[in-house]
């Protein structure tokens, strides 16, 4: 199964996680390099810490300037190194003989959207989440925070070219549901038997039209027309389940 497309991480200084199940979600996989950690003595306490990580004892004031204004850190930073690429073809590889789903979003950029939606492909088993490496966000504190330890446990494949990899997911197997309001059919109705890959776009804007050309249906979540459209990551997270329901 040939690899997928991907190009060279972002430049600039290393992320910095922040609160208890970010933290310790990094200091637990063993695919992650944690390069420092600040804390507060008491939160420290509290932790299994290698013996080589270095330590800064610090007070809750010092932290608080450390993080994005107002952000929960609950006395605990750790600067990290992003985790290694994860390749398209290895993840189907992977899975070749499981349902899990996958998740391909097509340029969600807000970083609390990715991150729920990561915990919530966590929760229901997801095999990998798919997105374009230009259009989405890097790894960061937000995100860690919002993914309440998903980063380290979701494969997490960036590419090149989402239309190229929408491909080679149909040749893996895949029934490519893309998610669209405007659709005639509801996703109870789309989803079968196969193994699904379910397609999310931005809010406001959508799947791109390109996007929707590479998938083999479009199709609706059934939800009240007092409401114009949910937030993409509640839409990943109703969609989930249906495919672990069916």
């Amino acid at each position: 199964m040939k690899k997928g497309h991907r190009s060279a991480k972002p430049k600039g200084a290393f992320p910095r996680f922040y609160g208890r199940h970010a933290v310790i979600a990094a200091l637990a996989n063993p695919n992650r390099i944690v390069r420092k950690i600040w804390g507060t003595r008491e939160a420290l306490g509290q932790l299994e810490l290698p013996p080589v990580l270095p330590i800064v004892y610090a007070d809750v004031a010092d932290m608080g300037r450390m993080v994005p204004s107002d952000a929960p850190h609950q006395g605990i930073v750790a600067e990290v190194e992003p985790l290694d690429d994860v390749w398209l073809g290895d993840v189907l590889e992977e899975g070749q003989d499981d349902r899990r789903p996958i998740l391909v979003l097509d340029q969600v950029t807000d970083p609390h959207n990715v991150g729920a939606i990561l915990r919530s492909a966590a929760a229901f088993d997801a095999l990998c989440i798919v997105t374009q490496d230009r259009h989405a966000p890097p790894e960061s504190g937000v995100l860690a925070r919002a993914a309440s330890g998903a980063l380290e446990i979701v494969p997490w494949v960036r590419v090149v070219n989402l239309s190229r990899a929408l491909d080679e997911i149909a040749e893996a197997g895949y029934w490519r549901i893309g998610l669209d309001g405007d659709a005639s059919t509801t996703l109870g109705e789309a989803i079968g038997e196969s193994r699904v890959a379910l397609v999310l776009g931005a809010e406001g804007e959508g799947l791109r039209h390109n996007s929707m050309a590479h998938c083999d249906i479009i199709a609706k979540l059934p939800i009240s027309p007092r409401m114009e459209s949910l937030n993409v990551s509640n839409a990943a997270a109703i969609a989930l389940y249906a495919a672990a329901a069916r």
